[in-house]
């Protein structure tokens, strides 16, 4: 039985390879070329839409985690002010986090609402202080111009760090001198030194935040060096937040606040999860026409073979040699399309991260270019249910075959 099965598979191998080799300019050699064509632009659009979902995802989340980590620790407050109620530096939680393997980075900041002059231009701010915990590596790609600033001595260090929006507004330049206006009582101005310009894109940042000492809102609200107005948290993996946010959160204790950055930013994370869902979608579809044109070109390639169908049948084949015949053509071409495919898809991924020749309005977009990111995983699980799913489709229009009689078929013209 095994002999006689091996001689089925290698005999409908065989003649699947010479019908295939014969195709040349043929009737059914065009209809191989859009077969292959087909799938090939299918995996590579389904590889693009992919790698660029994830550029997206992976370019916004660096953004926004850089200014506030994963997780934010803040005390409760009924007020919506963008300044906090201090917090003690002695939490535990902030002195050794050691023995929570998931947590990379704790770093402190405190917020200050104020006005930054320069140039008779006035605008309204928030200090974000920092001090040199803050985790400036993953911050640094999104500073254009200049340095961050210098501070960790004994007093305020009076450099800052704005935005290019703000820059822009104010006439600023690297090295100019600003105002800033502390609306309280009694109020406060201290002159500030630009040291640096960064951009993100993104309105919650770029609007009205500048980076300075956290030594000086410290002064400003006269704290101790002791007291902070909270603590970021940079997890390593970001698909667990929420399992880490309840361990935590038994740490921190129910006087503190503990909030998830996907919370504080709901609006621009519930848009990635609508492009989520939109990639998803067009995956179905393409695929969905990928093995609709499949089934479509093996049912006129049985149609062309009928002639040949009926010989075959005349002398002794079953309809599952037969039919194994087809389906190992269509294998043939779903396996070229893929390589067609895979060299289409990664070519531009490879183009597109070296030269960035595909541009966005970084006002809607977040970002002025379209981002790459390399996920080989999802390649390879596209290019597996991909090769999968057309296959699977070529029974449908094999079945045709137990239907065509000899005689007829013989005649056929």
């Amino acid at each position: 039985m095994g002999i006689k099965l091996s001689i089925i598979l290698n005999l409908s191998y065989f003649i699947a390879k010479r019908i295939s080799s014969r195709g040349g300019d043929s009737f059914s050699g065009t209809i191989h070329r859009i077969a292959i064509a087909s799938i090939g632009i299918g995996l590579a659009t389904m590889i693009v839409s992919f790698l660029i979902l994830k550029g997206f995802q992976n370019t916004i989340m660096d953004k926004i985690v850089s200014f506030g980590g994963h997780l934010q620790i803040t005390k409760f407050t009924l007020s919506r002010s963008y300044e906090e109620e201090p917090i003690s530096k002695n939490l535990p939680l902030y002195q050794d986090y050691s023995k929570y393997p998931f947590i990379d980075h704790i770093q402190d900041f405190a917020n200050k609402a104020g006005l930054l002059k320069a140039n008779e231009e006035v605008m309204g701010v928030v200090l974000k202080g920092v001090s040199p915990s803050f985790d400036l590596p993953r911050f640094k790609s999104n500073i254009v111009e200049g340095k961050f600033p210098g501070f960790g001595g004994d007093k305020p260090s009076t450099e800052i760090m704005v935005s290019k929006n703000i820059a822009d507004k104010l006439e600023l330049n690297v090295g100019d001198n600003a105002l800033l206006y502390f609306i309280q009582q009694p109020p406060r101005v201290r002159k500030m030194t630009v040291t640096g310009i960064y951009e993100t894109g993104m309105e919650d940042f770029d609007e009205k935040l500048i980076l300075g000492d956290i030594k000086l809102v410290q002064r400003i609200n006269n704290w101790p060096d002791s007291l902070v107005g909270g603590f970021e948290v940079f997890l390593h993996d970001f698909k667990n937040i929420d399992n880490y946010r309840n361990i935590l959160e038994e740490e921190v204790g129910y006087e503190l606040y503990l909030e998830k950055i996907s919370d504080k930013y709901a609006e621009i994370f519930d848009w990635l999860a609508l492009l989520n869902r939109n990639v998803v979608i067009f995956l179905s579809l393409t695929l969905f026409v990928a093995c609709f044109n499949m089934v479509s070109i093996l049912l006129i390639l049985i149609m062309e073979r009928t002639r040949m169908i009926g010989v075959l049948k005349a002398f002794g084949a079953s309809n599952r040699l037969i039919r194994k015949v087809f389906i190992y053509n269509g294998m043939r071409l779903i396996a070229k399309g893929l390589l067609i495919g895979n060299i289409i898809g990664i070519a531009f991924g490879v183009l597109q991260s070296k030269y960035q020749f595909l541009t966005l309005d970084p006002k809607n977009y977040y970002m002025e270019y379209v981002p790459i990111s390399w996920n080989w995983g999802i390649i390879i699980f596209l290019n597996v249910m991909t090769f999968l799913l057309v296959s699977l489709t070529l029974l449908i229009p094999t079945m045709v075959i137990s239907h065509i009689s000899p005689i007829k078929s013989i005649r056929f013209d």
